[in-house]
Order: C-alpha cells, then sequence, then structure tokens
C-alpha cells in the first residue's frame, strides 16, 4: 500500500480515536458540572445554567458514535464515509461553538440570578424544610454565613425565634460542641457571605467545562483541515483512489 495511503489512514484513525477519548472526558466533564449545579440548584431561579452542561453530553454520545463510523470509513478507503465524516466534524465543531456562546453568556447571568433567589431562600429558613437542607449544605461546604455575610441572618426569621442566633451551619467546626450560633461567639463563626462563593465557585466550573469545549473545538477544527489536506493530495498526487 502507497506510503501516502498508510499516511491517511493513519490520520485518520488517530482522530477516530480522538472522538472516543474527548466523548468520554466530555462527558466526565457534563457530569461533574451537573453534579456542581444539582448541589446548589435551590439557589438558581432559572435553570439555563446546565444548558451548556446538556450540549456536552449530547455531544460526547455523538462523537464516540461517529468515531466508530470514523474508523470505518477509514478502513474501506470509503469517500462516501470520509465526506459524512467531515461533515460530522463539522456540525459537532459547529455545536461546541455554540456551547462556548452559551457559557459566555449564562455566565453573566450568575450574579443576577444568585441576588435574586438567595435572599428568599434563607428567609425560609426554619430548620426542618428543603430549604434548610440546601442552606445548610452550602454553608458547611463553603464556609461562609449568611449572603452577603452573617449580619443578613439578623433580618430573618429564624433569628428572632431562636435566640438570636445564626444556625449552627455556620460554625467554623461543624464538630464543635462550643459553637451555639450566637452572635457572642464570633471567632467561632464564619462571617464571609455565601453569595460571593457560591458565585465564584459556579464561574469556575463552567469556566472549566467551556475551556474543554475550546480545546476538543480547536481538535475538531484541525480534524476537518486534516480530511481536506489528506483528500487533496490523495487526488492530486495520483495515490489509490478512495472508493465510495
Amino acid at each position: 500500500m502507497d506510503c501516502g495511503i498508510i499516511t491517511s489512514k493513519t490520520v485518520l484513525m488517530l482522530l477516530s480515536l480522538i472522538f472516543w477519548a474527548a466523548g468520554a472526558s466530555l462527558a466526565y466533564v457534563a457530569g461533574y458540572v451537573l453534579k456542581s449545579y444539582n448541589n446548589f440548584d435551590s439557589f438558581l431561579e432559572d435553570k439555563y445554567t446546565v444548558v451548556p452542561a446538556v450540549i456536552i453530553i449530547i455531544v460526547s454520545v455523538v462523537m464516540f458514535i461517529f468515531g466508530l463510523l470514523g474508523c470505518c470509513a477509514t478502513i474501506r478507503e470509503s469517500k462516501v464515509g470520509l465526506s459524512f465524516f467531515f461533515l460530522i466534524i463539522m456540525v459537532i465543531f459547529a455545536v461546541e461553538v455554540a456551547a462556548l456562546v452559551f457559557g459566555f453568556i449564562y455566565q453573566g447571568k450568575i450574579n443576577g440570578d444568585l441576588e435574586r433567589t438567595m435572599s428568599t431562600v434563607f428567609m425560609k429558613y426554619n430548620g426542618e424544610n428543603s430549604e434548610t437542607k440546601a442552606v445548610d449544605y452550602l454553608q458547611t461546604q463553603l464556609q461562609c454565613c449568611g449572603v452577603q455575610n452573617y449580619t443578613n441572618w439578623t433580618s430573618t426569621p429564624w433569628f428572632t425565634t431562636h435566640n438570636n442566633s445564626v444556625p449552627v451551619s455556620c460554625c467554623k467546626s461543624s464538630n464543635s460542641t462550643q459553637c451555639t450560633g450566637s452572635l457572642d461567639q464570633l471567632d467561632l463563626i464564619n462571617t464571609e457571605g455565601c453569595q460571593d462563593k457560591l458565585a465564584l465557585l459556579l464561574h469556575n466550573v463552567l469556566t472549566y467545562a467551556m475551556l474543554v469545549i475550546f480545546g476538543f473545538a480547536i481538535i475538531k477544527f484541525f480534524g476537518m483541515l486534516s480530511i481536506c489536506v489528506i483528500t487533496c493530495r490523495n487526488g492530486r498526487s495520483g495515490y489509490e483512489a478512495l472508493h465510495a
């Protein structure tokens, strides 16, 4: 077999393997993003923030399937198959670009979303309901207290009905028996607010996802370029013709 054909097959087989690896990686990233947002979904009024993750999952499944198609098309040296493979890469590239655009748009809306919903959720805190579990989880995981800071609790029903104290989830140590939530124990309480910390966390998660998407979008771009170069070189150099 001609060296040019061998090189062409090697490049396309490598691209197919990259599709599989990329699909698996994107599925992991999507799962990580969805898990992160699910942990704090009580503080997110709109669900638009999971759109990039959903797009990533769809792309990962499609990439795995069409990676197999790319292998078959390459082994058979099918011109139709390779043309379809190119079309697939182009479509996935466009979807990934769309996910990047969504990511940039929604990243700017996170702060506004949190500001509208966190105060409402904190006001509903009563020690028993679902909002209580969400707030306790948030304050424990992020080591924070209140929305902007611990003083936000002073305007909540919980504060006035529990001896002017904040929830024990505000305590620096969850195992501490000395911390009761009293404002006389500020050295035992986290005083920083949760809004900025949660916004930073969600921004970081979304940024991480966007960087991964960007990296794989670059791979798709060079994949399309490689197919074009290989196909044109095959036709001009008189190599063994690809067949349908």
